[in-house]
């Protein structure tokens, strides 16, 4: 957000630091799947697309998978009705086309998940939105000022545990999510309170509430402050709460476990050593490092669902939705409510659209809607081949993907500056 898109998405490449608010990890480079694959782009469920023909949504998601995208799901509501597709092919190397019912790790989209929870304890009572985050979770000795909106709004001012981009460019790295160190212990597991630690040992970014700064940091202790006032974990109060009174049988919290239940498309990481491209298929990870912040898996009919019933009021009163609405400034002209994002594509889009973005290695993920759902826009890229130092290639992808979101959610193509535009705010920033 503070680079130009190149410099920012080698960036985003190079050190691996996944999404934030409109950002994901690692993108794909190219990469040269089966040609019935590439041709066979956006196979349309046969229920949810009967009779659409979208040509140019098709085309702009076989383009994608020609500039570096493995394999991508798309679902979409808006005046035609419901329309389901997918591009490229489910792994590398093989013919096999993308599951249209696929599943896969949704990233930093799960703090859209843990921010209803709060809220929904805030509305019964039992902790309120100014709290002092410390006044529940004294164990971390953390500056007082530090209130539970703070961390859903990300101003508290606490360092991100997956690395910070610097006003000059450079990195500060967190946890290890890059290279070969992280190939090689990919399955390791962190426990919360480590995360937290590992934020704590670094000096605040600004005063809390000063500022915005997307942390991952932010999400950890609210799922530690959901275990505190319930007495149980956060993943069984997103369960108890959202999945199971919604249906949402695709969805999990997958904790430890380091497999993707049911049908999926694999994702890849790659990485330079001694001067050679190294890419590895990173399907398989523990997820523990996202936790709370980000380590949930879904399906676009899942998250639409989810974000249906959210935007509707069917999870939060009409208080506490607005509570999670009322934006922001964050970076570069964008807002950010209580684990809301806010994307507005201009004039005549239908917009504004509220949702979010995430990205963990080998995946990311969209997902927004207009405040009365008649629009609404899911979509799950998975990684291939990168080299994170080519910026044509990157260029490519960035431009390529504007073309998706601006089709997928106005339903016409933009201008060449507005897709790349769009582009950038979903490549930004580059920290999960």
């Amino acid at each position: 957000m503070r680079l130009g898109i190149r410099r920012l998405t080698a960036a985003v490449l190079a050190a691996t630091l996944a999404t934030g608010v409109f950002g994901a990890t690692a993108l794909a480079a190219p990469n040269t799947p089966d040609a019935s694959a590439t041709s066979n782009a956006a196979e349309s469920s046969a229920e949810a697309s009967r009779g659409q023909d979208r040509a140019a949504l098709r085309q702009a998601m076989d383009e994608l998978t020609t500039v570096g995208v493995a394999g991508v799901q798309v679902r979409v509501r808006d005046q035609q009705g419901d329309w389901v597709g997918t591009a490229g092919v489910k792994k590398l190397g093989g013919h096999e086309k993308v599951p249209s019912n696929g599943r896969f790790r949704v990233g930093s989209i799960t703090k859209t998940f843990v921010s209803t929870v709060i809220l929904q304890l805030v509305g019964e009572g039992r902790v309120r939105l100014d709290d002092p985050v410390a006044r529940h979770l004294p164990e971390f000795g953390l500056d007082q000022r530090i209130t539970v909106r703070m961390l859903l709004q990300h101003t508290s001012g606490l360092f991100n545990y997956t690395g910070e981009i610097n006003p000059d460019g450079s990195v500060e790295p967190g946890i290890p999510l890059t290279g070969k160190e992280y190939v090689e212990n990919r399955f390791h597991t962190y426990r919360p309170e480590e995360l937290v630690r590992v934020a704590l040992s670094k000096p605040a970014r600004f005063e809390p509430g000063t500022k915005w700064s997307y942390s991952n940091t932010n999400y950890i202790l609210a799922g530690l402050l959901v275990e505190k006032v319930t007495g149980t974990p956060y993943a069984k109060q997103v369960e108890r709460r959202i999945l199971k009174p919604l249906g949402l049988r695709e969805t999990s919290v997958p904790g430890t476990r380091f497999d993707i239940p049911g049908p999926h498309a694999h994702g890849y990481f790659s990485y330079r050593e001694n001067g050679k491209l190294s890419v590895h298929d990173i399907t398989r990870l523990n997820p523990s490092w996202g936790g709370s912040a980000g380590e949930m898996i879904s399906t676009t009919k899942d998250l639409d669902r989810f974000i249906t019933a959210l935007l509707g009021g069917r999870l939060l009163s009409p208080e506490l939705l607005a509570e999670m609405r009322k934006m922001r400034p964050a970076d570069e002209g964008q807002r950010y409510g209580l684990g809301l994002a806010e994307l507005d594509m201009g004039p005549g889009c239908g917009g504004p659209f509220y949702g979010h973005t995430g990205g963990i290695h080998g995946y990311n993920s969209y997902l927004f809607s207009n405040a009365d759902g008649s629009k609404r826009f899911e979509m799950s890229l998975t990684t291939g081949a990168i080299d994170p130092e080519d910026g044509a290639a990157l260029d490519k992808l960035a431009k390529s993907l504007g073309k998706v979101l601006n089709l997928g959610l106005c339903g016409k193509a933009a201008a060449p500056e507005s897709a790349a535009a769009v582009a950038q705010l979903s490549l930004q920033p580059a920290r999960f």
